[in-house]
């Protein structure tokens, strides 16, 4: 049966030798069965904890003059303020208002490969306009780079590799990322009181892992297990929602699963919602080669992937969520790297950015769409016809549609 509630596991546990063999058994459950868990005690202090929320919230409170000066469009690295509704996820506009940052780098070296773009100094908020947000976000980024790195040398362990097994895929001095979200309520999106907003919409997070800081007490973030249905994950007080992300899913070739999930909008007179995510950084120059064929994946015992091929059996023989895999060979144009994929799709979550800085690579991700989108159309029409033929012969139309749906 697929899981219908998110585990909940103890950082210091994994702390203890006597408790750490338990910790890894749950571990290695969430890991294979979920691909999401609450993970608490994790050493973050209470004191910036609360801080980078109190901050974090006031930023959208400082003058939209004070915000433009910053916005991500003005650089090349995805990196500042987008306005809301800025973004797009799953074809859809995401209403939101948030600000990217990342642990800090230096501008690329001239004849650096282009995703080297990314990595680059961040455009903060002046001090003051926001005093404190710059000390405070820098030393929590720094923090959970190393909380990050912790968990995921107790990944390896879970799935049976060396601590070390995931090393060869970080820089020494690995960018990570973090975003300040805020999602309005849907009267304050002007939607209507009884429509539901997509604050996100439906997809994995790339790379290794995240990290959500909840910040406030608002439900709406959802995630699909393997029959389909959403399951709530709502905050809990000090302690972070993990998500398993894409490349860890590539990195162990299906041995941990990355879920698809989704934030919807708040309701009508909710106010609105806050999160704090922190997204583990990869090494941008890895391959899907060392990914997909010649990488840890290869390393994992043959029990442990007998034992999550247990679960998919249990679940049907596969998984029926709805977002495709983008981090792999193919899914993202001629992309050979993390780092060229990475900037693929962060051309197509914000293509106002693209417009002004990789015109070339916007226009090639709205040629390909364009093409996916007479496909599916060919597609529908062709069901369609053998629809209506079925129909004229007195097949049962309807069990007919209902496979392809569930197809």
């Amino acid at each position: 049966m697929s899981f219908t509630s998110i585990p909940m596991l103890d950082l210091s546990l994994a702390r203890n030798p006597q408790t750490k063999p338990q910790f890894l058994e749950d571990l290695r459950h969430a890991l294979m069965e979920v691909g999401f868990l609450y993970l608490k005690n994790v050493g973050i202090p209470v004191e910036l904890w609360d801080e980078v929320i109190s901050k974090g919230k006031a930023f959208f409170d400082i003058p939209r003059e004070e915000k433009l000066k910053i916005e991500m469009k003005n650089a090349p690295s995805f990196l500042g303020y987008s306005q809301l509704s800025a973004e797009i996820t799953a074809g859809k506009i995401d209403h939101r208002e948030q600000i990217d940052l990342s642990t800090e780098h230096a501008m690329p070296a001239a004849g650096a490969p282009r995703y080297a773009n990314l990595l680059a100094p961040n455009q903060w908020p002046s001090e003051g306009a926001l005093p404190g947000f710059r000390r405070a976000y820098t030393d929590y980024m720094r923090r959970m780079g190393f909380v990050s790195l912790e968990f995921t040398r107790l990944v390896a362990e879970a799935i049976e590799l060396p601590a070390d097994a995931f090393a060869r895929y970080f820089d020494a001095d690995q960018q990570h990322k973090l975003k300040i979200v805020k999602y309005p309520d849907v009267s304050e999106l002007g939607l209507g009181d009884d429509v539901q907003g997509q604050g996100v919409g439906p997809h994995k997070d790339s790379m290794l892992s995240s990290y959500l800081l909840q910040a406030s007490g608002h439900r709406g973030l959802q995630v699909q297990n393997m029959q389909g249905a959403w399951v709530d994950c709502p905050p809990v007080a000090g302690a972070l929602v993990v998500a398993v992300g894409q490349g860890m899913e590539a990195l162990t070739r299906g041995v941990c699963a990355s879920t698809t999930h989704r934030v919807l909008s708040p309701a009508a007179g909710a106010g609105p919602r806050f999160s704090i995510p922190f997204f583990q950084g990869v090494r941008a120059s890895t391959t899907f080669e060392e990914l997909e064929r010649v990488g840890a994946g290869a390393e994992i015992p043959e029990r442990v992937r007998r034992r999550r091929q247990q679960v998919l059996e249990a679940n049907g023989g596969a998984r029926l969520d709805d977002v495709e895999f983008t981090f792999r060979s193919g899914a993202a144009g001629d992309a050979t790297t993390l780092g060229e994929a990475t900037l693929r799709n962060r051309v197509k979550s914000h293509p106002d950015v693209g417009e002004r800085w990789y015109p070339d690579i916007l226009k090639d991700i709205r040629e390909q769409q364009a093409r996916e989108a007479a496909a599916a159309a060919a597609e529908a029409e062709a069901a369609k016809r053998a629809s209506d033929a079925a129909a004229r012969d007195g097949v049962d139309v309807g069990t007919q549609a209902h496979a392809v749906q569930a197809h």
